[in-house]
């Protein structure tokens, strides 16, 4: 068969009309799981016909899991899990442990089963716990030791003193780096005239970190990212961090932070939002304000008061603590958000942009050390154009 021929009528679907191709073996089948799904058109009676090329049982759909998993590579199987979750309403079979048993975990399926936390049958509870630890485990493993090594670096550099007590606390390099202007050519030497130090590497807390999450339905994905990051750093002794998930309610899950798979099972996706009780409650942990870090992660659209929450936002800035709006943390793209409360803190110098997963780490660099966070958003967008 010709390739190109062959490619076209994996695409086109159907019968082999269009192309006059006609497919066997595993091309047969890798079409069949993608009719499944796909054929049938948006809505109406091509919903019900799509849902019948599944059948509403859970063996049946893990058993097209598991087709999908040894035809097409993970990627791939991730777009079409979220598609059968969108396109073929399989929420309910999700709380099935067998089908939970074949699906490819991903960041996006957690966020599912997150949202049907309270309702899934004890049975399934398990099967969802493990996948949503399989994810937990590959993300900790891809994060960690950057997050810490950019954590660390930046609470080394913002300890340098430019007065230390001791020649061996003059760090040389940066010391020469700072003065290179007052070199002597016919010296062939530099004059130190501004000494950088070494500061004394401090056991006690540096920074207090609050992460104040919106656990609404379209925030799942950051969700998943927050809470991982916060794990993170709180194992860090130089940080003092604390994690506070909202809708209309506010609940601190500060204590769950040494175990990010309970944290997550201990939100609730959906609901409401009120930003300004949330804010509020994460200022009540504030001790040390200009040694503070508070960041908001939402897409702004406040249930509650709104200028109360920004009268709150702008007390905490005056105070000294470094506050940062996270439109989202995840890899997906722009994501919505209320454009007018966004520009309204960003008036008052409080950044709002989304961030990805990889891009985190530097944030909270660039935090610690108390560099213009909006600066920072501006070139990690100009070099992700060009």
């Amino acid at each position: 068969m010709d390739e190109r021929l062959r490619r076209w009528r994996m695409v086109l679907g159907g019968d082999a009309d269009g192309t006059g191709c006609s497919l066997s073996g595993t091309d047969a089948q890798m079409d069949a799981a993608l009719a499944a799904l796909y054929n049938g058109g948006e809505g109406g009676e091509g919903s019900a016909e799509r849902s019948g090329g599944l059948g509403a049982s859970a063996p049946r759909v893990a058993r097209w899991l598991g087709d999908i998993r040894s035809y097409f590579p993970s990627t791939v199987v991730q777009v079409m899990q979220k598609d059968a979750v969108d396109r073929l309403n399989l929420t309910r079979l999700l709380m099935e442990p067998e089908m939970l048993d074949a699906v490819e975990p991903d960041v996006h399926m957690v966020g599912t089963l997150l949202s049907l936390n309270r309702v899934m049958p004890e049975k399934a509870r398990e099967s969802a716990r493990a996948l949503v630890r399989k994810v937990v485990s590959e993300l900790e493993r891809k994060l960690v030791q950057k997050t810490k090594a950019a954590v660390t670096g930046a609470l080394d550099r913002s300890a340098r003193t430019h007065r230390p007590k001791r020649a061996a606390d003059i760090d040389w390099d940066r010391t020469i780096r700072a003065n290179l202007k007052n070199y002597l050519p016919e010296r062939n030497t530099v004059i130190p005239s501004r000494l950088v130090g070494y500061g004394r590497r401090q056991r006690a807390v540096q920074r207090e970190v609050v992460l104040c999450i919106d656990q609404s339905g379209s925030m799942a994905a950051s969700v998943v990212y927050s809470s991982v990051f916060g794990a993170v750093l709180a194992s860090m002794s130089s940080l003092r961090t604390s994690l506070v998930v909202f809708d209309t309610a506010v609940v601190d899950l500060t204590d769950q932070l040494h175990d990010p798979v309970e944290l997550l099972f201990g939100t609730q996706l959906g609901g409401g939002t009120d930003i300004n009780r949330a804010i509020a409650y994460g200022q009540g942990l504030i001790t040390r304000p200009n040694d503070s870090i508070f960041i908001l992660i939402s897409d702004l659209y406040e249930g509650g008061v709104r200028e109360e929450m920004l009268r709150r936002v702008a007390q905490m800035t005056a105070a000294g603590v470094q506050v940062i709006v996270l439109l989202a943390l995840s890899d997906e793209g722009a994501p919505f958000y209320d454009h007018d409360n966004a520009a309204a803190l960003a008036a008052m110098g409080v950044p709002a942009f989304a961030c990805t997963p990889d891009a985190f780490p530097d944030l909270m660099a660039a935090a610690i050390e108390r560099r213009d966070i909006g600066q920072w958003a501006e070139r990690r967008l100009e070099r992700a154009v060009t």
